[in-house]
């Protein structure tokens, strides 16, 4: 019988991890979450408010067998939990624990952040005690969510048959109502730039920073601007482009959705593959480190390697400097996302790998390497010219040195080059014409910029983006609709958002989101108390909705100028699990359903 029993969370991991140890180890999986707040009690939420918010956990719903297979497993052996590196993982290790009564206090959780065979080996030698810091933090979110999700939920379905809610999603939807609001009450404002046409190139009349020409200038301008253009003067200037720090979460989201049309949940799903590890020549090696981190540090093991290899490859020249800082609320808790080994280039790893795990796997290689490379060099020239006194300027740019833009190009910089020109030189254009502009308002969020305003204004976790967005995206929610990439809201997102702005507007908004971010993450470090956290909200937040279910009015769905053409009761606007229908206001009596045509659906939603 082997005599030590690691648990990882999912069966793929288990399988990889397995064909790294001896015959003394057997590697089950959890697979996920075997526990959860029950919902029965008060409110369906699990919690005990009277006793200090008590959770009252359940074995998740088709789970006994895995729990009970784990028992099975674990008695009279050494236990290992071998869960995700992170808050999540933490929290499924101490619940694996909790229920096969292992001691807390022992060391039996290992951690890694890439699945290679010296990883794995090196997390077994390192064993250390659960985190209980980490712990109630999860805790805690958990039980913030429940709460939120429950009572907010039901009574938005109850008022305006809003399907969901949550602490962190309802903001999200937020930010892309308000900023539809602000596209749509936005004015254009006319004005004009004004170009000299040359035989090689075009030149642009200089207009000071913050200042529009209206049409009457213009023509002025355009009028005084007579030949011949002197070159008053010629800038030459050398400049550098740096290269980027290796992925984070966010980054990696962002950077797929824009360069790979990948959705959050997509490249979450692809870099999960990639991370638990692809079959290369009968082995499982998982090619990337863990995807799920805010930080861009690097070790000293990979940097070292991958001087090595910019160096054999590139030249002395490629080699560039390690910086790095860390940003303001990271966690820093695992490196920036990277391969596991530098000798399994993307190329190698083709002929293995499915066309989007490739592609992936091929931006986080060349990113990472990238970022321990030089800086690409750019010769910048500038001319000015006058006209009559009036300025005019053109500029070109060469690249003189490529440097990391051989391995990560994602701006895609073009030179422009302009002829042999001389300070003094007198050029006659062969016309001078005013072009008519107009301001335009913010564009709508896509994926990519929604999870970078989220980011940066502090909204949830990069791990939980991809989900967020996913929730809202959803047709039974008809929240969002998306076109061109653009997250448009429906008219039931608008008016959830207008409900949540009248009466949970000091909960549901960036600050106190934000906030409460932070205030968890001092509760993961052990500088905050977790049910004072969980008391204060919920002393908070119930108020709100106890006023809300007496104030806010109910909305039944939206009547029709349509008939039932079975029982000739008007129709409505009904929302199901696939998205809006329409349906006969007389069911369940009248069981008449068609669904939306496209230009219904485009009505509905307000798409512009």
């Amino acid at each position: 019988m082997t005599e030590k029993l690691v648990i990882v969370e999912s069966p793929s991991k288990a399988k990889t991890i397995n064909s790294y140890l001896g015959k003394e180890y057997q590697v089950l999986s959890s697979v996920g979450h075997i526990r959860d707040l029950a919902t029965s009690g008060p409110g369906g939420l699990g919690l005990d408010v009277n006793n200090n918010f008590k959770p009252d956990y359940q074995i998740s719903k088709g789970k006994t067998k895995v729990v009970n297979e784990l028992k099975k497993a674990a008695k009279n052996r050494e236990v290992l939990i071998a869960t995700d590196p992170d808050r999540e993982g933490e929290a499924i290790a101490w619940h694996i624990a909790d229920v096969l009564n292992l001691d807390i206090d022992q060391k039996n959780r290992i951690v890694f952040t890439e699945i290679t065979k010296p990883a794995i080996l090196g997390a077994i030698d390192k064993p250390r005690e659960i985190d209980m810091d980490l712990v109630h933090s999860q805790e805690v979110r958990r039980a913030l969510d429940r709460i939120i999700g429950f009572k907010l939920s039901t009574l938005l379905q109850k008022k305006i048959k809003s399907k969901s809610a949550g602490r962190v999603q309802s903001v999200a939807l937020k930010l892309i109502v308000d900023l539809e609001k602000e596209i749509l009450a936005f004015i254009p404002e006319e004005y004009y730039e004004i170009e000299a046409v040359f035989e090689e190139f075009k030149a642009n009349y200089i207009i000071k920073a913050n200042q529009r020409i209206k049409k009457d200038e213009a023509m002025e301008i355009v009028k005084n601007s007579t030949n011949p253009f002197v070159i008053k003067d010629i800038e030459v200037k050398e400049t550098k482009r740096s290269p980027k720090p290796p992925f984070t979460t966010s980054t990696l989201q962002q950077d797929a959705n824009i360069n790979l049309n990948l959705s959050g949940a997509r490249t979450m799903a692809l870099a999960q593959q990639l991370y638990e590890g692809i079959e290369i020549d009968g082995e499982i090696t998982g090619l990337i480190t863990y995807m799920r981190t805010d930080s861009t540090r690097l070790s000293d093991i990979f940097i070292k390697d991958a001087l090595n290899v910019i160096k054999d490859k590139y030249g002395n020249d490629y080699v560039g400097t390690y910086h790095y800082e860390k940003k303001e609320g990271s966690q820093d808790a695992h490196e920036g996302i990277r391969p596991t080994s530098l000798k399994l280039t993307p190329k190698k790893m083709e002929q293995y790998l499915d066309k989007y795990q490739h592609r992936l796997y091929e931006r986080i290689y060349n990113r990472a390497l990238a970022s321990l490379m030089s800086n690409a060099i750019f010769e910048r020239t500038k001319v000015i010219f006058d006209a009559n006194g009036n300025l005019y300027d053109v500029s070109g740019v060469r690249e003189v040195f490529k440097g990391f833009l051989e391995v990560y190009d994602d701006q895609k910089t073009k030179d422009v080059i302009l002829p042999k020109l001389n300070v003094g030189d007198k050029l006659n254009a062969s016309a001078v014409n005013p072009i008519r502009k107009e301001t335009q308002p913010k564009s709508r969020y896509t994926e990519a910029s929604l999870i970078k305003e989220m980011e940066k204004l502090g909204i949830g976790r990069p791990s939980t983006y991809a989900q967020t967005i996913q929730t809202l995206k959803s047709a039974d929610r008809n929240y969002l609709t998306v076109e061109k990439k653009k997250l448009i809201p429906t008219k039931q997102g608008i008016l959830t958002v207008e409900q949540l702005d009248e009466f949970f507007k000091d909960i549901i908004n960036v600050n106190y989101t934000s906030a409460m971010e932070e205030n968890l993450d001092k509760v993961s470090e052990g500088k905050a108390d977790d049910i004072k956290l969980l008391a204060d909200f919920y002393n908070a937040f119930i108020p709100m909705i106890d006023h809300a279910n007496i104030n806010m009015k109910k909305i039944g769905p939206e009547v029709l100028d349509e008939a039932c053409p079975l029982c000739g009761q008007p129709l409505v606007l009904r929302n199901g699990k696939n998205g809006p229908f329409i349906g006969c206001s007389n069911f369940p009596t009248c069981r008449y359903t068609r669904n939306i045509e496209k230009n219904e659906k485009n009505e509905e939603n307000n798409i512009i």
